[in-house]
């Protein structure tokens, strides 16, 4: 019998052999709650996709019909911006592969200016331009940090 400080016979054997070892092979129960967080995290991301065109459209209706006011398409969109947003800064990722701390920051702060922005206008007859192209721009930065940072 040789004597040596190699790892045991057991731990280098690879097996295909054995329930544990066809269970390691598919993953076992963690391999679905995988599928599950991966799924959670495509519908979350799809919602505030779905929020950012709501709020980006309406704006752009309203810009482009001549009248600078807030409609019920841009309060929705923003709501939906910010809610999907929390919920998507969530630690639903494996490790290593959540988003810089500074990027969420970033985007919650962004999204509240713009939810703020919006819900405190909403009820004036007319906005000034600036303002309206403020939540536009706003809108497309948020975007852009989103798409670009990683």
């Amino acid at each position: 019998m040789r004597i040596s400080a190699a790892k045991p016979h057991w731990i280098e054997r690879r097996s295909c052999s054995g329930w544990a070892d066809r269970r390691a092979r598919r993953g076992g129960r963690a391999h679905i709650l995988r599928r599950v967080d991966d799924l959670l995290l495509h519908v979350l991301r799809y919602i505030h996709l779905v929020g950012f065109a709501v709020l980006l459209g309406g704006a752009v209706a309203q810009y482009l019909s001549g009248t600078l006011r807030i409609n019920q398409a841009m309060l929705w969109g923003s709501i939906i911006q910010l809610a999907s947003g929390i919920a998507l800064a969530a630690p639903l990722r494996p490790e290593g592969d959540e988003p810089p701390v500074a990027k969420l920051v970033v985007k919650l702060l962004l999204a509240v200016m713009i939810f703020v922005m919006v819900f405190f206008s909403r009820r004036r007859a007319q906005v000034n331009k600036g303002h309206f192209l403020a939540i536009i721009v706003l809108t497309l930065v948020t975007a852009a940090v989103g798409t670009f940072w990683r």
